[in-house]
């Protein structure tokens, strides 16, 4: 359903959010990808669940959206991933929450740790390139660029180590899908072995991939379908990092009729 709106404020807004029940979790006998609005991102390869970024409760800015789910709806997690520290990404509330029905919780080392001080997760560590199986998916750790705190003042107390950023590339029985993540335009994300769909940041932001960049990833990558994500969620017109347009991608990149433009909630299955 390639449909968006424009709001009042100016803003593209995603449609109204489909909620997701606990069927939803089950074995649907297909890979489905559903956008959870924001950053996030729930796949269930036959049956095995992984979330990535989810922010199901507890976020501190007003949004345009519905939550897709109540956190108590879902019985049962196989992996839940974390791309970088930034709230709507890592969610504290949500992880308190899920932690007892996850199998495994991986992010970077740093943000693994806040896990455990702050949420008293069983998290654990990675850096870039690294490996490993949740079930019959192979997750690879990739790179990315999006240590804005370094250039901000009153985040100054600490170095925001690059590494302590990172996207995700899921391979199950040769079905990829590429969760790129916050992050300038790296040299080594062109290099990638192409996926089958994209999860989408196209932020128009110094820290996130902006438009010429986002253009160049999608074209670097011809046929891989294009789930466009971190856009229409947040009411913060202000904000270019929640303020994407889909028009923008719709008309400037190489076969428009790849991208999926979800309403938050809804399945697209690769088939």
């Amino acid at each position: 359903m390639n449909k968006f709106q424009i709001n009042k404020k100016g803003q593209a807004q995603a449609l109204k959010s489909i909620q997701l029940s606990s069927k939803d979790f089950e074995n649907k006998n297909h890979i489905g990808i559903h956008w959870l609005g924001g950053g996030g991102a729930f796949i269930n390869f036959y049956g095995i669940i992984i979330l990535i970024d989810p922010l199901l409760t507890g976020f501190d800015m007003p949004l345009l959206i519905d939550m897709v789910a109540k956190p108590e709806i879902i019985k049962h997690v196989d992996g839940y991933l974390v791309s970088h520290v930034d709230n709507d990404h890592y969610s504290r509330e949500t992880l308190k929450q899920l932690k007892n029905i996850t199998d495994e919780i991986h992010a970077s080392y740093y943000v693994a740790s806040l896990m455990k001080n702050e949420c008293d997760a069983k998290a654990i560590g990675h850096t870039w390139n690294d490996k490993f199986n949740i079930k019959d998916v192979e997750i690879t750790i990739t790179p990315c660029d999006h240590d804005w705190q370094n250039y901000v003042e009153e985040f100054n107390y600490r170095k925001w180590d690059k590494k302590e950023y990172c996207g995700f590339y899921l391979n199950y029985k040769g079905k990829k899908i590429w969760y790129v993540g916050d992050s300038r335009l790296m040299d080594e994300q062109l290099k990638m072995e192409a996926p089958d769909v994209i999860l989408f940041d196209f932020s128009d932001n110094e820290y996130h991939i902006g438009l010429n960049n986002a253009y160049k990833l999608a074209d670097n990558y011809p046929d891989s379908k294009l789930i466009l994500i971190h856009w229409g969620t947040v009411d913060a017109p202000e904000m270019t990092p929640f303020n994407g347009n889909p028009q923008n991608i719709l008309d400037n990149v190489v076969n428009p009729q790849r991208v999926i433009i979800l309403a938050p909630g809804e399945e697209y299955v690769l088939s």
